[in-house]
């Protein structure tokens, strides 16, 4: 019918226009703090945009839900300020009947938000976590970029090595000031390389002198050496820690049901559940009066969005603490949330035609 393509049209425009500014936005914001975490050193400067595609795939299961929550909600409140909402009422066709073609033109969203929200968002934080990781278990001589003075990791020495490449294991020119509690020792050589020994992780210099200093007493020593080797790192390889929930797979969540485990299901699931409630929640929440040339329906439904995703996240921290079962969370939130959608459908296209008490002593009066 003629209502289903204008509708399915004029939507499809609205979506992508919010979506790219949504990304816009978003993907701005994500990159400031992704760029404040390389340079905090949590993760690689190098990885930055591999940490930030993941974390868009992650959160684009939201901006998806968000975009086609707005955009129902701005063409169909378009429709009502310009009165064609009007011209179909009085042809006969209720606000039920858009409906339809909302659903048409979302039904792609939620397939890609269910791929994203149970395989993508998994597999990105997994992949995320591992960057993070090899980087952290990096040697303090691995961090060192050559030519600079650099801390390593506890804060106790000072690096400052020549080297070929970034990637290179071994060194020359090694300058190494180190801090204790009662002395502190300068060490220099002319070449240094790593070397490995019962899982800890050693800087073996070559033809240097070593210079130490007694804070207390101010005594000094000198000393030359051959062959001096000093502690890096005291686990080269760091044992594999559990992976947190969000890093697990759909499938492993559900053969391990703890309640960190149901915790993350109640958040996946929670999400997809709410991208289909809101889109069916926005068709009642755009209803306006044309007569009042206002966005009042679009805050509306933005604070409908914000407190329905905290609602979200707060159904994950009770399922994860076991302050109330899965099926119960699901059932009460989402489930009250379609209640709640379908009663303001209801209300909408039969408020014309109820006759409340107070409505019936207003007119009696008059």
């Amino acid at each position: 019918m003629l209502v289903d393509s204008t509708v399915r049209r004029e939507l499809s425009r609205s979506f992508g226009a919010t979506l790219v500014v949504i990304l816009t936005i978003v993907l701005t914001m994500f990159l400031l703090r992704t760029v404040g975490l390389a340079a905090k050193g949590t993760v690689s400067p190098q990885d930055v945009v591999l940490v930030l595609g993941y974390t868009a795939l992650g959160h684009l299961p939201s901006m998806l839900s968000l975009s086609m929550f707005v955009a129902i909600v701005i063409t169909l409140g378009r429709m009502y300020r310009d009165s064609e909402m009007v011209i179909w009422f009085s042809g006969g066709i209720g606000l039920a009947r858009f409906v339809r073609p909302v659903l048409q033109t979302a039904w792609p969203v939620f397939v890609v938000a269910a791929v994203l929200l149970l395989i993508v968002w998994p597999w990105g934080n997994r992949n995320s976590y591992d960057l993070r990781d090899r980087y952290a278990q990096r040697s303090d001589l691995s961090r060192v970029a050559p030519g600079v003075f650099q801390s390593s990791a506890d804060g106790r020495r000072v690096f400052f090595i020549d080297r070929e490449s970034p990637e290179s294991t071994d060194a020359r020119n090694v300058f190494v000031l180190t801090r204790q509690e009662h002395n502190e020792s300068v060490t220099s050589a002319h070449r240094g390389h790593l070397q490995t020994v019962n899982d800890e992780r050693w800087l073996v210099l070559e033809r240097g002198q070593r210079n130490d200093s007694d804070i207390a007493s101010g005594e000094r020593t000198l000393a030359s050496f051959e062959s001096y080797r000093v502690l890096v790192q005291e686990k080269a390889v760091r044992e594999a820690q559990a992976r947190p929930p969000r890093a697990l797979p759909t499938l492993q969540l559900l053969r391990e049901p703890t309640p960190r485990n149901q915790g993350e299901l109640a958040w996946r699931l929670g999400m997809l559940l709410a991208t289909a409630n809101l889109v069916l929640l926005g068709v009642p929440l755009a209803a306006t009066n044309p007569r009042r040339p206002s966005n009042w329906n679009l805050l509306f439904a933005l604070l409908a969005f914000v407190v329905y995703f905290n609602l979200v996240n707060l159904t994950q921290a009770w399922v994860g603490s076991e302050r109330v079962g899965l099926g119960a969370a699901l059932t009460a939130v989402h489930g009250g949330c379609f209640l709640l959608a379908l009663a303001l459908l209801w209300w909408r296209e039969h408020a014309a035609t109820l006759h409340l008490p107070w409505q019936r002593r207003s007119a009696a009066s008059a």
